[in-house]
């Protein structure tokens, strides 16, 4: 999910632990400072205003995306490191006492605050959690038990960008701040942004029955079904089935029943969003592509050299669709004829973009791809058409 959207559910969790409700018993004893309550889980100390808790869910549900940061040390460095450390369920308790800690020191410069930051824990440790769960609902993949493992969880059903569910997180806020001593909005609206993950997670389900559907027709040999959530609606998918060489593509909308036209008279659904949405068809108008994972037949025999070679272990790695997007011999800036091949991955590529992120090559001199001497290997990343070192 994008950092906004974590933020605002760590906020909307944190308005539902601190709210208060309109009963006399939640009114502060006589002679206490006003806007003080007691919390299910600190009732020796006190808890913080529900202003605060708010802040403090705010700034941890953003927190995790703080390893952005690895992007200054490089491109294989970003790959193997976002959405570890600060992701992992392992290292939660950690964050979450870092994070108390220091926001209850702020609080302090202008408020005492009951209870320290045992009082702002469980708010921090819940609004990691939620920001965790967020990102393991996405195809991207989340490393959860870092530093013990690099293995990335994902249950793949959303879009890292997902108008509604933003929305519905948003909307419980707003209702929240009208009814500030209920928890039913923060309920509600937390139960609807889960109710529509269970709706993508349905359209997922409904897409793996596409795939098996086509795989059986086709008579195809599957070895691996992967289906990708795409934007504006959950039932917007790609699908992938994998029958050892080739991927069959085909980019489909499992509900619905007649093509939807871009820029269509009358529709509730904006321009801008019909122009993403038109191209994902009906089951039974689905245009199957297939896409060589490795090249067809005419590719050369170097091209699995390279995709093997030990400097391009982080894409093998990180890939989840591999795919050769182009194998070429050239000279390089010395006159040394080398040769480049390139890969994407197909879950990050889709109609309207194309040319997505996250392409890389390996180019091997001439003594490595005819004799497996050793000679040294470069990686580049291709971005915008111009080839960049890594």
């Amino acid at each position: 999910m994008d950092t906004i959207t974590h933020a605002l559910s760590g906020a909307l969790l944190a308005r539902l632990i601190a709210a208060r409700t309109e009963t006399s018993a939640a009114l502060p004893p006589e002679g206490t400072a006003t806007g003080r309550f007691t919390a299910p889980w600190d009732g020796r100390a006190g808890a913080p205003a529900p202003w605060q808790s708010v802040v403090v869910g705010t700034v941890a549900g953003a927190f995790p995306d703080i390893d952005i940061v690895a992007q200054a040390f490089g491109d294989i460095a970003y790959l193997t490191q976002h959405r570890g450390l600060t992701h992992s369920v392992l290292m939660l308790p950690l964050w979450a006492l870092g994070l108390a800690w220091l926001l209850s020191k702020c609080f302090a410069l202008t408020r005492a605050q009951p209870g320290g930051w045992k009082s702002l824990y469980v708010v921090a440790a819940a609004s990691l959690a939620i920001h965790i769960a967020g990102d393991w609902i996405t195809q991207f993949g989340t490393m959860l038990l870092q530093p013990l493992s690099n293995q990335r969880f994902g249950l793949g059903a959303m879009f890292i960008i997902d108008l509604s569910f933003s929305g519905l997180l948003l909307a419980g806020l707003l209702l929240a701040s009208i009814f500030p001593r209920r928890r039913w909005p923060a309920a509600l609206g937390l139960g609807a942004a889960v109710s529509w993950v269970g709706v993508a997670w349905g359209g997922q389900q409904e897409a793996i029955a596409v795939a098996e559907r086509h795989a059986a027709a086709q008579g195809i040999d599957v070895q691996e079904i992967v289906v990708m959530p795409r934007p504006v609606s959950p039932f917007n998918w790609t699908i992938t089935v994998f029958d050892g060489n080739d991927y069959h593509v085909a980019h489909v909308n499992t509900r619905r029943t007649e093509p939807l036209q871009a820029q269509a008279a009358g529709s509730w659904m904006p321009a801008f969003l019909q122009a993403f949405s038109a191209p994902y068809q009906p089951e039974r108008l689905a245009a199957w592509t297939v896409v060589p994972r490795f090249g067809d037949a005419a590719a050369p025999g170097w091209v699995a050299q390279a995709w093997e070679h030990e400097v391009f272990g982080f894409y093998r790695w990180f890939a989840q669709t591999p795919a050769l997007l182009l194998a070429q011999e050239a000279p390089d800036a010395s006159g040394r004829l080398e040769r480049c091949a390139w890969f994407r991955d197909l879950r990050f590529e889709f109609p309207g973009r194309e040319a997505g992120p996250f392409r890389y090559g390996v180019c091997l001199p001439p003594a490595e791809a005819s004799e497996g001497s050793g000679a040294p290997a470069r990686v580049f990343k291709l971005e915008d058409g111009q080839r960049l070192p890594v």
